[in-house]
């Protein structure tokens, strides 16, 4: 006796839960329904600001109009000048006007773009990092005079 109770008592439980999920066969329309269904909350994806690396060095300009800027956003570095004029014409037909500068140890460092204002250079990493994945790592050059 007791187990039929037991087992009448599971039977009549799930059978509410049963008429308690939603299985589609509502008689309302989703107009008509008393209950609104609410959409999942997604959680925004924030990227977290990576720390900008700045690095200052004496720099010159070459095959360009020297403007004497301040900052310069760098998008590669290289030991090589034909290598960094291969990477140049790259980013040219990406649509960027990149720039070829030479500090005092030979190197070659690609710049995008150049200010006067520490905080314009800053931002223009920031929105080359977020915008193209794989410039993630472009950095801020502060030119020594």
């Amino acid at each position: 006796m007791r187990k039929l109770l037991l087992s009448l008592l599971i039977l009549v439980g799930l059978a509410g839960c049963k008429s308690l999920s939603d299985t589609g066969s509502s008689s309302f329309s989703d107009s008509d329904s008393p209950y609104v269904k609410e959409e999942p909350k997604v959680k925004p994806v924030i990227k977290e600001e990576k720390k900008i690396i700045v690095k200052e060095e004496k720099v010159k300009v070459i095959e360009d109009e020297d403007k004497s800027f301040k900052y310069y956003v760098i998008i590669g570095s290289f030991k090589v000048l034909s290598n960094a004029k291969n990477y140049k014409q790259t980013l040219t037909n990406e649509g960027f006007i990149p720039v070829i500068l030479e500090n005092e140890n030979g190197l070659y460092r690609v710049s995008i773009a150049a200010y006067n204002d520490e905080m314009d250079a800053r931002n223009k990493v920031n929105v080359v990092r977020n915008q193209y994945e794989k410039y993630d790592d472009t950095w801020l050059l502060i030119r020594k005079m």
